[in-house]
């Protein structure tokens, strides 16, 4: 096949250094992004009909292809590094990512902090903690945080540690906590603990038990016999949760095991952690994009964007098969983790072809069960969908629907809300919030107003860059990744009101030209009466069909989404500039309420017939709905 002519100038410009290459949709989509030693030749190979034929999904991608764009680096090294950025940043749907491309949790030890303790979170950053994981099932990471509490109590509170507040909160009085803020525990005896707990999380517990011992000891020769006692329920907690450590090889040393099962186009990759001989965990992780790939192409993509987001790279990781790139990846890996790593497979070593296996039967089970779970919740939504079709008369099942929804506090930091369901789940990545403004008090119809112009507008100039695309023309304006979702159109648009916030939406898609395209619906919050533009009377669902719960959840997760981002808003702009912002407070007012309550808190302790008795009642309820 020839290069299509509006990119042969490109493919033909492309320097032979070594770089990055990504290819774009007509909308500006970052479609996949490669790296190459020679990026000419390596994106001359995707037009080659014989790579067609040994990869379908390279000939739907390049029949995607409207534009091409690269970075040129210094060394393969440097485009592994970059390529790994760039996947992270757009994430391409025709490259190999792990499932829903979301952010695995971790557990991070504040250890820059005076008193540390165990948070969890989804972000890795350069702030002095330290972090563990990833782990790929959240309620886990919180069940580990939890067992690591009974063993090694840490606070969870936000006080100010000084050692000498009168009492402690309930924890310390069940034992989840040692007590700092009342110099229960010096901070040099909390610091140690939360270190045996690292130790704990790295392997290290034979280490950990001879110091919990040496201090359970020096603890009752001083005649210290409570914290001796400590001691010694820390230790028999510890040695607990130890049993059920397996002792996988009496050589010591960190290992990472993968391996992997595929089926039916779906990948699962089981990861073993094993730390100083012994076998702390697994996780299992689910790719999309390994349709048409080669077991080393799941391999080495896995490995990448696993080591990527890893909180720890051990010094050894056992792999099924030898990769073809395996110098380049150790060099990256060794740059991660500041010494040696070494990759390899089992070679005729039985003990790590056991691991590989044991591995790869976890991984195959794992699959197993996941694909189960995915028939049966695809049949249940796709039944869903077409339930809701024919409840709601539409000409077709609503794969993506979008919902509206307006958060403010008389008036105060308006917030809009537009989340996406596709196939019936969330899909977060295309939630949005708008923020309103230029409205005197509140205003919910000229609010949807304004947030649906904002949201087809974008729609729009998406359209005008594609046009652009598709005729050849150099964009003047790069269309950022996480702007892709405006390009779509929803099957469904759900407003969360009435009749009059139904016929404010549908004012602006007929400013669009788009009302006779998306199907359109109010749902009400009383009566959960749906509302169509086309019908004078409120429809009322069977309150036992899945149509209506799926109505229902939507809804409610459009409007905790705006809520959340109104209180952030709320919380921006402050008190202070609240209370003046309300309709019926002036500097009068504020000035004769502060008097007399002597300041914002007094003002927010104050009763209703307290605060009318210095402002008018209605002015008074809605201070209380403000701040109260």
């Amino acid at each position: 096949m020839a290069i299509p002519e509006h990119l042969a100038a490109t493919v033909n410009a492309l320097p032979t250094a070594p770089g990055c290459y990504l290819f774009l949709s007509a909308s500006g989509e970052v479609l996949y992004v490669g790296k190459a030693v020679n990026l000419r030749s390596r994106v001359r190979s995707y037009f080659n009909p014989n790579t067609w034929a040994a990869s379908p999904k390279t000939g739907r991608l390049v029949r995607e292809i409207a534009r091409i764009e690269f970075v040129v680096r210094g060394s393969e090294l440097e485009a592994l590094i970059q390529e790994a950025e760039l996947i992270k940043l757009h994430r391409p749907r025709y490259n190999i990512r792990l499932k829903d491309d979301k952010r695995y949790p971790y557990l991070k030890v504040t250890w820059q902090d005076d008193f540390p303790t165990v948070v969890v979170t989804r972000r890795l950053e350069r702030d002095g903690a330290r972090y563990f994981g990833p782990y790929s099932d959240a309620r886990a990471v919180y069940t580990t945080r939890d067992t690591l509490r009974r063993v090694f109590p840490f606070l969870s509170c936000d006080r100010i540690i000084t050692g000498h507040d009168t009492r402690a909160c309930i924890y310390y009085d069940i034992k989840l906590c040692s007590g700092p803020c009342i110099g229960a525990i010096s901070r040099e005896e909390y610091r140690a603990n939360i270190q045996r707990l690292c130790d704990f999380l790295e392997g290290k517990n034979e280490q950990v038990i001879t110091d919990l011992e040496a201090r359970m000891n020096r603890a009752a020769e001083s005649l210290q016999f409570e914290r001796a006692a400590e001691y010694r329920d820390q230790l028999r907690a510890l040695q607990h949760v130890i049993e059920k450590q397996r002792i996988i090889n009496t050589s010591g040393g960190d290992q990472d095991v993968i391996a992997f099962a595929r089926d039916e186009g779906e990948a699962c990759v089981q990861v073993l952690f094993i730390r100083n001989g012994k076998l702390l965990g697994q996780e299992y992780f689910v790719l999309d994009g390994t349709e048409g790939e080669s077991d080393e192409a799941v391999l080495d993509a896995f490995i990448k964007r696993f080591y990527n987001e890893a909180a720890y790279v051990p010094q050894n990781v056992l792999l099924p098969a030898q990769l073809e790139e395996v110098h380049i990846l150790e060099n990256w890996l060794r740059q991660k983790r500041g010494s040696l790593v070494q990759l390899r497979a089992p070679d005729g070593d039985e003990h790590a072809a056991a691991l590989i296996q044991l591995a790869r039967e976890n991984a195959r089970q794992q699959l197993e069960v996941l694909k189960a779970q995915w028939r049966e919740d695809t049949l249940r939504q796709e039944a869903t969908l077409r339930e809701l079709q024919e409840m709601l008369e539409l000409p077709r099942p609503p794969v993506r629907i979008e919902c509206y929804d307006i958060s403010n506090t008389h008036g105060v930091a308006i917030v809009g809300s537009m989340i996406t369901f596709v196939h019936g789940v969330p899909k977060k990545s295309d939630y949005r919030r708008f923020n309103i403004t230029g409205l005197d008090g509140p205003d919910d119809f000229e609010s949807i107003r304004q947030m649906l112009r904002r949201r087809f507008q974008r729609w729009k100039e998406s359209q005008a860059l594609a046009s652009k695309a598709a005729s050849g023309a150099t964009f003047a304006q790069k269309q950022k990744p996480q702007e892709a979702a405006w390009a779509l159109l929803p099957d469904l648009i759900i407003i969360d009101g009435g009749k009059g916030q139904l016929n404010a939406a549908l004012e602006v898609l007929r400013e669009f030209d788009l009302a006779h395209v998306i199907p359109t619906i109010a749902l009400a919050k009383r009566e959960e009466a749906v509302f169509k533009p086309d019908r004078q009377e409120a429809i009322l669902l069977p309150r036992d069909a899945q149509a209506f719960y799926l109505l229902q959840r939507i809804r409610d997760e459009a409007h905790r989404y705006g809520l959340q981002g109104h209180r952030r808003q709320r919380h921006r702009i402050g008190l202070a500039s609240q209370l003046e912002a309300l309709p019926g407070i002036g500097p009068v007012r504020r000035r004769k309420l502060l008097a007399t309550f002597g300041s914002l808190d007094g003002i927010r302790a104050a009763s209703l017939e307290a605060l009318s008795a210095v402002v008018p009642r209605p002015v008074a309820e809605r201070i209380k709905a403000m701040l109260g």
